[in-house]
């Protein structure tokens, strides 16, 4: 598919090679060029002074930068600094920047008190494009005030005289520029022309055509580059608790019935519980042991603290009272525990002591006052797992989380965000007119990366690229395109005014990339709705993985997954599904704090943290499990029906050669392995030919999503539990009665022939055991005096017999085998 902006990309930059040497990486050396295009260059000659700017630097000179899998952007950059010497008269000023019909303007600074000589200051950075300002001659830059609109002044820059800057160079120094008609008044400018490489192209403002976005809201379309939070297991063993006496008049007792006691840890908002202890009215119940451990997911810098809270549930004789009551709590901050980096180190168990009912507030009338008692527990921060918050199909790292046990990188991973193309228009702007303000966020390992948002376009261009380090090849890498619902310039309807809403996902898996090679594609965006499938248009990728150790690579196949602690300290399934939920959770309200926001549902969505579809039936990925289940048993099933057709004669060349193979084999046994060998040997440098040549997408076909109805959709994005109609829960019932039916039914059939197995030396049957006893002693006796050779042929040749010798009638130990009984004669 044509693309028109895609950058053919060259050699792998150097400062991949800097990492395989171990140093540090090192801009390129930029392209010798005159400093002012406009006044020298051959194109402005042509072209006009007005575009020299612009179309100087397309004319066959590309600036030597890293961006090297994308194409290279030219932006005119405006850094308004401050200004001083503003009349006091206005209670605030602010600087608008005018490049044709395109404007943006600074925020209001409050300059209301402060002396005529008094700086004003912004420190803002506002950037033009290429496209958008093509036919501009002069750059205006305007103070104004927000009394009456009025301007103090105006600067005047002619475009073709901005300089060029192409980093490393140095940021070029602002001047003091006095302002036209400002009676004496100045601001300090800085103007140049750069490309997206420059180091001000993340935080400059992005001046569109009007106010398509105001002023406040611009900060939430810049591209940022945000860092997951360090997440640890916080693994606490509650042990016992001594002293732990109930208030005076709290629960009564007498000699049969007893209370239960039990701990509940709160660790932000997740809390855990202890099994109950129960003690009996003739204990003294002054020790009460659990020896049960919980863990938790926290991240670091740990603002809550481990809140511990022994509580008691009586049973009142006559059954009255059976409210928990609080006996005493212990807040313990995170920082008190060790960090354990390693399995073999024991973690001491320690005494806290728990604060007494009432948390230093007087007991109530009639309770006698009291000790809290005291709680021991062994509690660490597990340093050497890895904390998953994603799901482990879908894995982007698996380092622990201490960084003293990271292995090196082997491989360094470059992609470059060129466009999308063909977006769906997600929300209506005046006059009912679709727009979308779309922006692409990635993820992989700790890093997530968030592109600029391009406003009212369905053709966004970003052309922004991003490195991460490798430290495992066998990991996804994700990308998903959001439409922003934050800004001015459209009105959505529902909860999405206040979501950004998703448009779709792309992952790739690195193993599947080769080494060293550019792979610019587009990928579709494809997302499921109640309504049905929904195409929402095409993301172009560029991506590159480079090698900085192929020894390492290799070995790493023979390495496991995860940390070795998850192997000699295993957590179980079920908990880690509760732990992945916690740390998605704290990931999500953690990056939520950022400025500006990575928000909650981009998060979620990136993780697969906010559905349950992962766990609940869908019909429709049932129905897509079993046909890969099919797909993957039609080779073998292939297999067999060809070898049934040699069997049968039906091609007498093939039977022919079967039988001369069959006697080499067997006259030559020790040829079988390694001929099994050559063969998958020789399939692979076959298939070599054929192998993918991009990296896999979403395939709409294999997941059944455009043949499921409504109806199933519907059900699959239901919540949990439901919140349908009685009526459509019934119907849906019904259904899922009638597919789980057939699915016991072939359970049971699979049963049925495994029991039948058994039942061959059971005696559930005693002729077919007594028969089957008898053939084995026959076949113990027959194998040992026969040679293996002569075993093999014969039973070899027997199966390859002429259909002249064969009957219609099935084989008599199949008729054997469907005489057994099984326990299906037992069932209800």
């Amino acid at each position: 598919m044509a693309y028109p902006y895609v950058f053919r990309a060259q050699a792998p930059p150097a400062r991949a090679e800097d990492h395989k040497a171990g140093k540090d990486a090192a801009a390129p050396v930029p392209q010798h060029r005159e400093q002012w295009p406009a006044g020298a260059s051959r194109s402005a000659r042509h072209h006009g002074a007005g575009a020299g700017w612009l179309r100087g630097l397309g004319s066959g000179e590309r600036l030597a930068s890293a961006y090297d899998l994308v194409e290279t952007m030219h932006y005119l950059y405006v850094r308004v600094v401050k200004a001083r010497g503003l009349p006091a008269s206005a209670s605030s000023h602010y600087v608008e920047a005018r490049l044709g019909n395109h404007r943006g303007a600074t925020r209001h600074s409050d300059s209301n008190g402060k002396a005529a000589a008094s700086p004003v200051e912004w420190n803002q950075v506002f950037a033009f494009s290429r496209d958008s300002s093509l036919q501009a001659t002069a750059l205006e830059v305007l103070v104004r005030d927000d009394k009456d609109g009025g301007g103090v002044g105006r600067v005047a820059f002619d475009v073709a005289e901005a300089p060029v800057r192409v980093p490393p160079d140095s940021p070029l120094a602002p001047q003091w520029y006095r302002l036209e008609g400002g009676a004496g008044s100045e601001v300090m400018l800085a103007v140049w022309v750069g490309t997206q490489a420059d180091e001000a192209f993340p935080d400059a403002c992005h001046a569109a055509d009007g106010a398509a976005a105001a002023v406040h809201q611009l900060q939430s379309t810049r591209s940022k580059v945000y860092v997951t939070p360090k997440l640890w297991y916080l693994r606490m063993s509650v042990l016992e608790a001594q002293d732990v006496v109930p208030p005076g008049g709290g629960i009564a007792y007498n000699g049969q019935h007893a209370a239960e006691v039990f701990a509940k840890v709160q660790v932000g908002g997740v809390v855990l519980r202890t099994r109950p202890c129960r003690a009996t009215r003739g204990s003294p119940m002054t020790s009460v042991a659990w020896d049960e451990e919980l863990v938790f997911a926290v991240a670091e810098p740990f603002e809550d603290p481990a809140v511990l809270t022994i509580e008691a549930r009586g049973a009142h004789p006559a059954g009255k009272n059976k409210d928990d009551i609080i006996i005493g709590r212990a807040v313990l901050p995170l920082a008190l525990f060790e960090k354990r980096l390693d399995g073999r180190r024991h973690v001491q168990a320690q005494w806290f002591s728990l604060e007494p009912f009432g948390f230093g507030r007087p007991p109530p009338e009639g309770a006698a006052a009291f000790a809290g008692g005291r709680v021991q527990l062994r509690a660490c921060l597990e340093g050497a797992f890895h904390v998953m918050e994603e799901p482990a199909m879908y894995a982007s790292d698996t380092r622990p989380t201490a960084r003293q046990l990271w292995p090196p990188p082997v491989a360094v991973l470059e992609v470059g965000v060129l466009g999308a193309q063909g977006l769906t228009p997600m929300k209506t702007a005046g006059g009912g007119r679709g727009v979308t303000d779309a922006y692409c966020v990635a993820k992989y390992g700790q890093k997530w990366v968030r592109t600029r948002t391009v406003l009212d376009s369905c053709e966004p261009r970003w052309n922004e690229q991003y490195t991460w380090e490798v430290y495992d090849p066998c990991t996804v890498l994700t990308l998903a395109v959001f439409d922003n619902c934050h800004l001015s310039g459209g009105v959505a309807t529902g909860d999405a005014a206040v979501r950004d809403q998703r448009i779709g996902k792309v992952r790739i898996r690195l193993s599947t990339l080769e080494m060293d090679r550019v792979y610019t594609n587009a990928h579709p965006l494809v997302t499921l709705h109640p309504s049905g499938l929904r195409r929402s248009g095409e993301l172009r990728l560029a991506v590159r993985l480079t090698c900085l150790s192929l020894g390492a690579v290799v070995r790493l196949y023979g390495q496991p997954f995860l940390p070795t602690m998850h192997y000699t300290h295993p957590l179980a399934t079920a908990q880690l599904d509760t732990l992945r939920r916690q740390a998605a959770g704290i990931v999500a309200a953690r990056l939520g704090r950022a400025e500006p926001p990575l928000r909650r549902e981009v998060v979620e969505y990136m993780l697969d943290a906010g559905t349950h579809a992962s766990w609940t039936w869908s019909i429709r990925r049932s129905r897509a499990n079993f046909l890969r289940a099919t797909a993957l048993l039609s080779g073998a099933a292939g297999a067999a029906r060809r070898l049934a057709g040699v069997c049968r004669w039906e091609r007498p060349a093939a039977t022919a050669l079967a039988h001369v193979l069959l006697v080499t084999l067997a006259c030559s046994p020790e040829l079988v392995p390694p001929a099994a060998f050559l063969y998958m040997a020789a399939a692979a440098v076959w298939n070599y030919r054929r192998r993918p040549r991009r990296p896999a997408h979403v395939d709409a076909r294999l997941s059944c999503a455009e043949a499921a109805r409504a109806d199933e959709l519907d059900e699959e994005q239901d919540t949990f539990p439901t919140s349908r109609a009685n009526a459509v829960v019934r119907v849906r019932y019904d259904r899922l009665r009638c597919v789980a039916g057939r699915i016991q039914t072939v359970v049971g059939d699979v049963a049925t022939q495994g029991e039948r197995v058994r039942s061959l030396l059971a005696w559930r049957d005693p002729r077919a055991t007594a028969i089957f006893t008898a053939f084995c002693l026959a076949a113990a006796v027959v194998l040992y005096v026969t040679p293996a050779r002569v075993v093999v042929l014969v039973v070899g040749l027997y199966a390859l017999r002429h259909p002249r010798f064969r009957s219609r009638f099935p084989s008599a130990a199949g008729n054997f085998f469907k005489r057994l009984p099984s326990r299906a004669d037992t069932m209800l």
